[in-house]
């Protein structure tokens, strides 16, 4: 497999990224502070657009189905312009699941059973579909959204090419994931751009839709899923706490274990996406060891880990409340002088005036 496409990619995937920073929102618009933000300065979003770029050009060259790259284009394509423009929730919903279902039903190879080959139409459009919106939710801190990128992407190809899969899927998988080390300057330890819709909606579809292109039998399916376990768990993890407290499933909200680590626990961002990427070729590892033995193997390899997890999300949680009863609202230390440090502290991962920059000079290292 030629290197040039890699190459190209990350190239692409920084230059997206340079533009759209130095252009300051002339192209897309500026992601201003608010209470569910996890940054304190108006950032430019749409720097993903080196990865939509990077997707669209390897996906032609490789002569991969325009089933496939049209209607997942077009879906990041509504993403940008969900970031210059609010949308409303069901009808960019309704919009997603109506460009997944004409990619599935473009590309789908049903099996000798039509009838159960059908049943699963609506299973593979959903999990597309809510992966894309996974993976933007998790889009919330510097860094996490490259770096899971760069390992899921980087599994995915790995595994692909052991199983003698095919080449052009092998090499679109790895030039994503060298596009997503391309944008990663750019949004870490320091954010000069955001990935934006644009990008997290791009990278969730594209994997999961190369799951779906990839998967001959249902252990090649958990395999290739669990390679984004981090971000999978920790948004099943989160809507499951937020529905056991009655909340609106499609309000906003702060509420992830990698938010509360960055807001609450005063983390920084860079250490957070470090920590949820190595974690991920750890279990990336574990899977591919475990996958000789079978589907239970791995299916036990992938409960252990979920359990590690949800063991770690309640010792982040614990001692954290809502800091009131609205919807989308920051949690916080239940301590009274807790939470008068938490105002008077700025984030880690702050940009600072001057002056302040030399009054919290320790809390930037």
């Amino acid at each position: 497999m030629s290197v040039v496409l890699p190459v190209f990619s990350f190239a692409l995937g920084s230059l997206g990224a340079w533009i759209v920073a130095r252009s300051a929102g002339k192209f897309f618009s500026i992601d201003r502070p608010s209470e569910r933000s996890s940054h304190s300065l108006p950032t430019p979003r749409g720097g993903g657009v080196g990865l939509l770029v990077a997707f669209f050009v390897v996906a032609v060259v490789s002569d991969l189905s325009p089933w496939f790259w049209g209607p997942l284009t077009s879906l990041s394509l509504m993403a940008a312009y969900g970031d210059i423009v609010e949308l409303p929730a069901r009808p960019r919903l309704c919009a997603q699941l109506g460009l997944v279902g004409i990619f599935i039903l473009g590309t789908w190879q049903p099996t000798s059973n039509i009838y159960l080959s059908s049943l699963l139409v609506p299973f593979w459009v959903i999990l597309i579909v809510g992966t894309a919106n996974f993976y933007n939710f998790m889009d919330g801190i510097n860094g996490i959204a490259g770096i899971t990128g760069a390992v899921g992407f980087s599994l995915l190809a790995f595994y692909m090419y052991n199983q003698g899969g095919q080449t052009t899927l092998v090499s679109l998988s790895l030039c994503m994931a060298f596009s997503c080390l391309g944008f990663l300057p750019f949004n870490m330890p320091k954010a000069k751009v955001f990935m934006g819709d644009i990008g997290s909606i791009l990278l969730g579809a594209v994997f999961a839709g190369l799951v779906y292109l990839a998967s001959h039998t249902v252990l090649d399916f958990v395999c290739m899923a669990s390679f984004l376990f981090t971000f999978y768990a920790d948004e099943l993890c989160t809507m499951a706490v937020r529905l056991k407290g009655g909340e609106d499933l499609t309000r906003p909200h702060r509420r992830h274990v990698y938010q509360l680590l960055a807001n609450e626990r005063r983390v920084a961002h860079w250490r957070i996406s470090i920590g949820y990427g190595t974690m991920q070729v750890l279990v990336g590892a574990c899977v591919l060891l475990a996958k000789p033995f079978g589907i239970e193997a791995v299916l036990a390899v992938l409960l252990g880990w979920f359990g590690l997890f949800l063991v770690g999300a309640y010792y982040v949680r614990a001692g954290l409340e809502p800091a009131d009863s609205g919807v989308g609202a920051p949690w916080h230390r239940r301590s009274s002088r807790h939470r008068g440090l938490r105002k008077r502290l700025p984030s880690r991962d702050c940009q600072f005036p001057s002056k302040a920059k030399q009054k919290y000079s320790r809390e930037d290292t």
